[in-house]
This record gives structure tokens, C-alpha cells and sequence, in this order.
């Protein structure tokens, strides 16, 4: 029987030599992620339905990595990191990466990258929707609730519907003012909010395998906009480099068979294709940056799981050495890493933090800041009347911060060259 690379991930994880699109099966959790958001109601209801005493599966196997309101004065939040140091404590977790401590990483899906959990063929569940990231390692993850979490905390297993899969496939070079931010944005005002709900939306082509790892992230990450249950791209030899460098994890590589069965195909060569936008105030609200041009910002925000890899701030700073911006710009690294990278990474023999610097940007910390609004005191939040170019992945109201501002999604070249002009401007006038 003909399967997809998604199908043959389930089929192992549920030790069948063959799952079908719509059967439901036992999956055997490879790992487990949660952060300070959903972390401490996932163990409430751990501990009220297994018992007070009960213990996690596999240790091994639980991530934990504050991430979502960590830089704030907010008691709530602390409040929320006290209760993941305790159950991790009582649990002897050893994947817990605490705030304040030379363990903090940063954003949860970027990290997991970088400590060496995406290994492909293996199953990550986590209690955050953009959990699907990790499906650009060519392994099947994606975002549950709180209480499937608490039930693999217990077991180990979760009981899910196969999905039926998408093939999106990208022909041609890619053009140095295109990005996977733009093949995602595209891709949605194609296919909608709801085009591929429940289902994977599997990326291949020329243009896919020529991207950075951090690159495909991108593009698996806003698979959730979509409705998909899971993105994924099958595991090639820069996928193997960058696994065999972070982690000795034995894997299996899968891909799908050349006759397997899709719900849907879509084909797009990449030269056909130009910069592009998600206007306010949905992620499938899509514009080409020239029709647009012009509209003034207030801000322009360059961070997130989705925006704030190195990769996105190597795209940023070539639009932004030796230049200005006119309107607050907010740089803020996914995690630890990026940060310290951003002191070492030169472009034309400069930092990417003295380029930052120079332009008069603001580096914050890393974390998912104004990603997901945040209290009050959180960096690049959005006030009444803002309009802010952002490389995050949601642009509904209130987002990222006040209900009475706007939000467009863009890809790092896009908002770079916006916080220039101060106005929604094409890449390629900089380009």
C-alpha cells in the first residue's frame, strides 16, 4: 500500500506496517513539549486524574521550556514558572529549562531544534499550536490540549485520527527577495484559514530543499494558520547535518511513496511569485507588497518562533546596514542562541548587532514577547492605533497586543525595509 511520509510516521509510532487517512490509532509518544502557559494546567489535571503521587511516563521523554511571559514584572506570570520548578522538581524532570538560570533557552519550537529533539520519524505532541515547526525535521509533530497532555503524561500514548494529506510543491530558484514567510502567505490566501483543517500539508520541490533548516521552519511552523494538523518535509542531507550536529538519537528517514494518496495538490513555481503581506486582521488576508505600498507603520517587530531565527535577522540586517529606521523596530531573538549569535554573525564584515544598533533598532531578550500580547510591560506590545509589520504568525485582534491596532504579516526583507521608510514597502526597492 502506497502511503505519504505522514501516514508511514504514524504507522510506526502506532507499530503498524500501514495506517489509512481517516483510522484512528494508539500513537507511541516519541516526546512530550509544554511551556509556562499550558504547563501548569496540564499537570493539574495530571495529578487529578492519575493521583497526586502519580509519575510522568519517560522523564526523559518531557520537554518543558518556558518561553511565552518570561521578562515580566507580572505576578501571574511568575506565578506560572513557580509551578513548572515544582513539578519538575517533584517529577526530576530532566528537560526543564528554568528562567534565570544559564539553562533558559527561549522560544520552545526554536529551541527544541537546537537541544536535538526534532529527530526525524519520531512524534512530538505539544501544548502549543505551533508545535507543528518540528514537522520541517521531517518528523510529525503538532499542538494538542491540555488535557491529551496530561493524558500522555500518564501513558505515553495518544488515540489520534489519521490525517489525509496536501502536497504543496515549489519549482525554481528561489529569489533573493522571496522567503518561506512569503510561500507560507501565499499558500493561505490560497487555500484559507480552514483550506487544510485536520489535515498535513506536506512541502516539496526544488525551492523547499534549497532552503536552511531555520528557513523551512518557517513554513511548517504556520501550518496551523491553515487549520493543518501537521506540516512536514521529508528529511534531506541538510536536515541530517543539522540533526547529526545537535543530537546521537538513531532516526529513520521516511518519505512518501511516488503513487500515494492526496486529498489535494498544488504547484507553484517560485519566479512567478512576488513579496507578499497578511493584512489585518487574519493570516489568509493576502497582499502583494506593491498593492499595499505605502500604508504607514507605527512599528515594525522582527521576532517570534516564526520571525526570529537567525536566518530572519541575516535577511533583515542586509536591508538594514548603513541605513535608519523611521518607526520603532523591535528585534527580538527566538532564543539564547540567536542572541549570542547576533554578537558573532557578520554581514559585509559587521555584526548583525552593530548593524541593529546603528540602524537605532531595539534588541530585546529572547522569548515570544509580543508574539501573544503579554502584560502590560512586555517588549514591542501593540497600543490603540498602532500599525505594526511583524514576521509573527497571527495578525487576529488583540494578538499582539491592544484590540484597537493592526497587524501585517511579512517576512524579514518586508519589515526591514517598512522600519526604513516607515511605510509597508517592497523588498526589492532595497534589493
Amino acid at each position: 500500500m502506497q502511503q505519504t511520509i505522514t501516514q508511514k510516521i504514524l504507522s510506526r509510532a502506532a507499530n503498524r506496517k500501514f495506517v489509512d487517512a481517516g483510522e484512528s490509532v494508539w500513537l507511541n509518544v516519541d516526546i512530550l513539549l509544554t511551556h509556562d502557559v499550558c504547563g501548569p494546567p496540564t499537570f493539574d489535571i495530571f495529578k487529578q486524574e492519575f493521583g497526586p503521587d502519580a509519575k510522568v511516563w519517560d522523564p526523559q521523554k518531557v520537554v518543558v521550556l518556558p518561553d511565552h511571559y518570561i521578562f515580566t514584572a507580572n505576578e501571574h506570570a511568575h506565578r506560572n514558572i513557580d509551578l513548572l520548578r515544582q513539578f519538575a522538581a517533584e517529577q526530576h524532570l530532566p528537560h526543564y529549562y528554568d528562567v534565570g538560570s544559564d539553562r533558559y533557552k527561549g522560544v520552545c519550537h526554536v529551541a527544541l531544534a537546537e537541544e536535538g529533539f526534532n529527530i526525524p520519524g519520531t512524534v512530538l505532541f505539544g501544548t502549543d499550536s505551533h508545535t507543528c515547526t518540528s514537522g520541517a525535521f521531517g518528523m510529525f509533530g503538532t499542538g494538542i490540549g491540555n488535557t491529551d497532555a496530561a493524558f500522555i503524561l500518564g501513558t505515553g500514548k495518544l488515540w489520534e485520527k489519521v490525517p489525509e494529506s496536501i502536497k504543496f510543491t515549489f519549482d525554481g530558484v528561489m529569489p533573493e527577495y522571496l522567503t518561506a514567510k512569503d510561500l507560507i502567505l501565499q499558500i493561505l490566501g490560497d487555500i484559507t484559514t480552514d483550506g487544510a483543517t485536520y489535515k498535513a500539508m506536506e512541502f516539496d520541490g526544488e525551492a523547499i530543499f534549497s532552503l536552511p533548516m531555520e528557513e523551512r521552519m518557517t513554513l511548517t511552523n504556520m501550518a496551523i494558520e491553515a487549520g493543518g494538523m501537521n506540516g512536514i518535509i521529508a528529511a534531506d542531507s541538510v536536515a541530517e547535518s543539522y540533526v547529526r550536529a545537535r543530537s546521537q538519537k538513531p532516526y529513520e528517514i521516511f518519505r512518501s511513496d511516488p503513487d500515494a494518496k492526496y486529498h489535494s495538490k498544488y504547484h507553484y513555481n517560485v519566479r512567478e511569485l512576488e513579496p507578499v503581506v497578511a493584512q489585518p486582521h487574519s493570516p489568509d488576508n493576502r497582499a502583494t507588497v506593491r498593492s499595499v505600498q505605502g500604508t504607514k507603520i507605527t512599528k515594525s517587530y522582527i521576532g517570534s518562533c516564526t520571525g526570529g531565527k537567525l536566518t530572519d535577522f541575516v535577511m533583515a540586517a542586509k536591508i538594514l546596514k548603513g541605513k535608519k529606521v523611521s518607526v520603532t523596530t523591535n528585534i527580538v531573538p527566538a532564543t539564547v542562541l540567536v542572541a549570542r549569535a547576533l554578537e558573532t554573525e557578520r554581514f559585509e564584515g559587521v555584526t548583525l548587532k552593530q548593524i541593529f544598533e546603528d540602524a537605532g533598532c531595539s534588541i530585546a531578550l529572547p522569548s515570544c514577547a509580543a508574539c501573544l500580547g503579554g502584560p502590560s510591560d512586555t517588549v514591542g506590545r501593540s497600543v490603540d492605533n498602532d500599525l505594526v509589520v511583524s514576521t509573527t504568525n497571527r495578525n487576529f485582534p488583540g494578538r499582539m497586543g491592544s484590540k484597537h491596532a493592526e497587524v501585517y504579516l511579512a517576512s524579514p526583507l518586508t519589515a526591514a525595509a517598512s522600519a526604513v521608510t516607515g511605510k509597508l514597502t517592497d523588498p526589492r526597492d532595497f534589493l
